[in-house]
């Protein structure tokens, strides 16, 4: 592969540490070509590493929650100041449960919680989009991407409120890219991705096992973060023009198996 984001802009939320696919997906933009902004929450830029991924990017680091209107706008004003134009690529890398994090389980969830789940992990893609609609910020042809889980269409009991809010984040993929698809032939996917070691998945209960199990699920086994990046400039570049509203599985074939011979064996001991 060679330059395939050359002259390409784009905006990458949500790269905390090397571990995130965001972060990967930015070293990955850049070594095609790419220019990039990189923002996160003003508490994910002092919990996290981002300042070094600029660094080594040569990108400009904006604070922006994701939730407020005002600070999305303000994003992409200086965005497009910096790039002297609109942008060609938008990452959406966001997700946070406040029910998993205060350990409430799903029957017993706490519905204000639930409200900003949602917020933070789904309707954030409709206020970007929005946002960037309503300034004209993407350019013609451009590609949005986000990234979500089997859970939406599948019972992972652990998963809890997030399987919701993945599954609210595809039919914002589906209905936004329908509009900005008819409007400027802007495209909008979203990739379901194997479960992945990044600091927020880290946190799912019982994760380890998960893990492990998708693993033995998967004829080619779990995707890294490295091979997700890779998927996401596929998506970023003139290559998948027409390709839209689809909810991508980047699974090593996890989503379309039944059984696997290595799990019968694992269950005939």
């Amino acid at each position: 592969m060679n330059q395939l984001l050359k002259g390409k802009k784009g905006i990458i939320f949500g790269a905390l540490d090397e571990k995130s696919i965001a972060w990967k997906t930015a070293l990955a933009c850049h070594a095609q070509g790419a220019e990039i902004v990189l923002t996160n929450a003003p508490i994910a830029l002092r919990m996290g590493q981002i300042n070094e991924l600029a660094k080594q990017i040569n990108a400009p680091v904006i604070p922006a929650d994701v939730t407020n209107m005002d600070d999305l706008k303000n994003l992409f004003e200086a965005s497009v100041k910096h790039f002297g134009g609109g942008v060609d690529f938008i990452l959406h890398s966001i997700g946070m449960s406040l029910n998993v994090r205060k350990g409430k389980h799903y029957t017993e969830m706490d519905y204000g919680f639930n409200q900003k789940t949602l917020d933070i992990s789904a309707m954030s893609l409709h206020k970007v989009l929005r946002t960037a609609w309503d300034m004209d910020a993407i350019n013609e042809g451009g590609s949005v991407v986000a990234l979500t889980y089997i859970a939406a269409q599948r019972v992972f009991p652990d998963y809890n409120e997030m399987a919701d809010a993945k599954a609210l984040l595809e039919s914002v993929t589906r209905s936004f890219g329908y509009h900005y698809g008819v409007r400027k032939k802007v495209r909008i996917n979203s990739i379901s991705q194997s479960p992945t070691r990044t600091t927020a998945g880290s946190g799912v209960k019982g994760f380890d096992g998960f893990v492990e199990y998708a693993e033995k699920m998967s004829p080619l086994g779990n995707a890294s973060g490295e091979d997700c990046a890779l998927y996401i400039v596929s998506l970023f570049s003139d290559l998948t023009r027409m390709v839209t509203m689809q909810n991508l599985f980047h699974d090593g074939g996890f989503s379309f198996t039944g059984v696997t011979q290595e799990i019968i064996e694992q269950m005939g001991k």
